[in-house]
């Protein structure tokens, strides 16, 4: 599917050709899947910062004790080759790679004063350290 994010002149405020046309997949919840505690908390952290429209970016990247950590963003929306999964009422983007460690994973919230944050539960993971941030697949 090919998205313009700037449709027309009136949107863009530009007179120029529209050249950014972004290129991405729809997924579903089988990929990732926002609970309510997360998803409320992304509402608030989206409208915070003026990107109702916006989206979470889940990615797997090399680090921590175990091997692999998620990096997450808050976004304006997908890029090249993503796939966006709305879920709960918010969307998720997800590069390729990134969801071949991520799928069947539920993200939640929680605002417990030591272990407090967003929290990814990962079918996935074979292996996890004990603070719970790393994982292997």
């Amino acid at each position: 599917m090919v998205i313009d994010w700037c449709l027309t002149e009136k949107l863009c405020g530009s007179s120029f050709p529209l050249l950014n046309s972004v290129n991405y997949k729809i997924g579903n919840e089988k990929l990732v899947r926002v609970l309510e505690n997360a998803s409320s908390h992304l509402r608030g952290l989206l409208d915070k910062q003026g990107r109702a429209g916006g989206a979470l970016r889940i990615a797997v990247i090399g680090g921590g004790c175990s091997g692999l950590q998620y990096k997450m963003d808050l976004v304006d929306g997908p890029r090249d080759r993503d796939i966006l999964v709305p879920s709960n009422g918010v969307n998720v983007v997800i590069d390729p790679k990134s969801a071949l460690f991520v799928s069947g994973s539920e993200l939640d919230f929680s605002d417990d004063l030591q272990q407090g944050g967003f929290k990814v539960s990962n079918p996935n993971a074979v292996v996890t350290c004990s603070c719970g941030e790393s994982f292997a697949a």
